[in-house]
């Protein structure tokens, strides 16, 4: 154990170097993209445009090794466009018809679903599928999808014009929801003065698919202490309303709180971080580290809370200070 939480731990840190090479900043955000990795999760990506949320997720693909995909998504795409379709093939020898199945993007390592609110429910919940069974289903048959298959959605905060948002429901398959701020000043000034020049940075693949999922069986393998396990519990419990012990302000300014998959996640990211921080057990401080991209999205807040100004991030930052 010891040995193979050495070896993440190093290979978890060059992978963040090699994708430096090219994404300057967002440097929080790239470490939770790699937790989920590594938790066997998905990431929606919330940011305006130009914060370099494709270069980020296409780099990643390029430091592990992997297939990748990017789908624009549109109000005409359809299921069909990213599963796949079947096609009636003719026999040459036999004269004989048969249906032949054509994988669509959807068949690849990574997938960059970009501006995922841009398309109908009805694709929406493809891609869903795919993200919690790893299959497509097309003409009836399922199609098993290759692993390790990571999910990386897109959305622009700033029009919300002729998009379809997810619904909660939707929301919660995504283990994390990562919102990109702008850059500081020096950052900006190193992004521009990197990207305006004829040089371009090569970025060396560090792990194979087969590596990555035997990190994935390692942070699985993580000890959790019995507090580290009822504190998790009892912060996502007390986000619900309906809960008795809840305290006043989230009966006050919230809709709806995290259900028992924010748990889940909170305890499986804890475990891929302190494995990153070279440490075999999980920590309170994991679980505090984590609680804003797990809980972003799961918690609602009312007219009440808008009326005062109050986003969930303040209330989950309320939250924990309470527990």
């Amino acid at each position: 154990m010891v040995e193979r939480a050495e070896a993440f731990k190093k290979d978890f840190h060059k992978l963040k170097s090699e994708i430096a090479k090219r994404v300057i900043g967002q440097e929080h955000i790239v470490e939770q993209l790699l937790y989920s990795l590594f938790s066997r999760g998905h990431c929606i990506l919330v940011g305006v445009p130009g914060l370099a949320k494709t270069l980020l997720i296409r780099t990643l693909a390029e430091s592990l090794n992997l297939s990748f995909n990017r789908i624009q998504f549109t109000p005409d795409l359809m299921p069909g466009d990213i599963t796949g379709t079947e096609i009636i093939e003719e026999d040459p020898v036999s004269g004989k018809k048969t249906f032949k199945f054509i994988k669509g993007p959807l068949f690849s390592n990574i997938i960059l679903a970009d501006e995922i609110n841009r398309t109908p429910p009805k694709t929406q919940a493809a891609l869903l599928e795919s993200m919690q069974e790893y299959q497509v289903t097309a003409g009836g048959q399922r199609h098993a999808l290759e692993k390790p298959f990571f999910v990386l959605a897109t959305q622009n905060p700033i029009e919300q014009e002729g998009t379809y948002p997810l619904p909660e429901a939707q929301l919660d398959r995504f283990m994390f929801h990562l919102w990109l701020d702008y850059p500081s000043l020096e950052e900006e000034l190193d992004i521009v003065s990197k990207t305006t020049t004829a040089h371009s940075e090569t970025i060396q693949p560090i792990l194979t698919g087969k590596q990555i999922m035997d990190y994935q069986e390692l942070v699985r393998e993580v000890p959790v202490p019995d507090s580290v396990l009822e504190y998790a519990v009892k912060l996502v419990s007390l986000s619900r309303p309906s809960n008795p012990d809840a305290p006043e302000f989230v009966t006050k300014y919230i809709s709806w709180g995290a259900g028992p998959r924010a748990s889940q996640y909170l305890i499986i990211g804890g475990k891929a971080r302190a494995l990153a921080h070279g440490r075999y057990n999980v920590t309170e401080e994991d679980i505090r580290a984590l609680a804003i991209p797990v809980l972003r999205h799961r918690m609602v807040n009312n007219y009440a809370a808008e009326a005062e100004g109050l986003t969930v991030v303040a209330l989950i930052e309320k939250l924990l200070k309470h527990v």
